[in-house]
């Protein structure tokens, strides 16, 4: 028969005991051991899913091909969702080094409008594979260095025949005839006139960041320094005959034209620093300055006080060549407002429609 032998001693019961403790001890720490290595298991695991989600991202190819022969010029891999036009124009721009992405037009169809630098890419997926047919547009210059360019030139051409160069004017007829003093007051007011153009434009507009061809500014260069020769000649000329209705009629039309001026100024102001009602954009209202009160009759003000200071001009030097400026200034100015009238319809309809663009009732 098989007995159990109990421990005889207490010292044989203290040896039981401890080692009782010990492997109890011993199976705690495995337990922890084991806790532990779960633990870092488990948060070295969660740093996967980043890793996985970002191989999923998908990733756009743009083809560029040639927008008359329609040969592929290159294709633009690896494009993020939330890349630009801008942005690929870089990148091709960096696979055709020739082209840089001013010049560079893009189209989803050969005869299509071509495409915001800001668009999304995203927005013009159909497809992983996103094709673009490419424009070269030329030479392109900046907006800011157009209109300085642009108004530059009518200042500092005016001046050299205000001071009545050798190579311009017969000396003798120069030093014998007296200047009248409506021509010290013509070149006043046609200085102070680009004066302000040139620094609205460095101060006051908020030009984009876009370009323009280089054709465009020649062209507009070449209207706007043409004429100033032309009328610069003739108002200081030695022979220039002053104005019919002499001293009332230069006041006047001086002061309408310092009146338009400062309205064309604050205007171009109101304009820059639009009002907001909330996050939605309104359309420039009237303030306590009574130059932008015209803002109640028409949608483009600035080109009514622009037109207005060429008309005041007119009258005050009474002269062929700026009566001419004048009303082909008029045609382009009624044709640039109508089109921003237009747009402001679609924008602001409610505050627009009762408006005229440029002058009340008639345009």
């Amino acid at each position: 028969m098989d007995r159990r032998q109990k421990p005889s001693s207490p010292e044989q019961r203290s040896d039981l005991e401890a080692h009782g403790e010990a492997s109890s001890t011993s199976h705690n720490d495995s337990r922890s051991f084991f806790n532990f290595s779960q633990l870092v298991l488990s948060a070295g695991k969660s740093k996967v899913p980043p890793a996985l989600k970002h191989s999923k991202i998908t990733y756009f190819e743009v083809e560029i091909l040639d927008g008359q022969s329609k040969k592929q010029i290159c294709i633009v891999d690896k494009v993020s969702p939330t890349s630009t036009l801008l942005d690929v124009k870089q990148k091709f721009h960096k696979a055709c080094p020739q082209w840089h992405p001013s010049r560079v037009g893009l189209q989803l169809e050969r005869n299509g409008p071509y495409l915001k630098d800001s668009i999304n890419i995203q927005s013009l997926a159909v497809a992983s594979i996103i094709t673009l047919y490419f424009t070269d547009l030329g030479q392109q210059v900046g907006w800011t260095t157009f209109f300085l360019t642009e108004y530059t030139g009518p200042l500092l051409i005016y001046l050299l025949f205000y001071i009545r160069l050798s190579s311009i004017y017969d000396q003798w007829e120069s030093k014998k005839n007296f200047r009248h003093p409506v021509v010290h007051l013509a070149c006043f007011c046609h200085c102070l006139h680009y004066t302000r153009h040139l620094l609205e434009t460095l101060f006051v507009h908020k030009l984009s960041g876009g370009h323009t061809p280089l054709k465009n500014m020649i062209k507009g260069c070449a209207f706007y320094w043409g004429f100033t020769s032309w009328i610069a000649y003739y108002i200081n000329h030695p022979r220039y005959t002053p104005p019919s209705f002499g001293h009332r009629q230069v006041s006047f039309a001086a002061l309408t034209f310092l009146m338009c001026e400062a309205g064309n100024h604050f205007i171009n102001v109101a304009l820059a620093h639009p009002s907001h009602s909330g996050l939605q954009a309104c359309f420039p209202s009237p303030t306590y300055n009574p130059f932008t009160w015209l803002f109640l009759l028409v949608s483009c003000p600035n080109y009514t006080y622009e037109v207005g200071s060429w008309i005041s001009f007119t009258v005050m030097t009474q002269t062929l060549p700026v009566g001419i400026f004048a009303f082909l200034m008029i045609i382009q100015m009624s044709l640039w407002a109508q089109k921003k009238h237009r747009l402001y319809l679609k924008r602001f309809y409610p505050e627009v429609r009762r408006k005229a663009a440029m002058i009340p009732i008639i345009f």
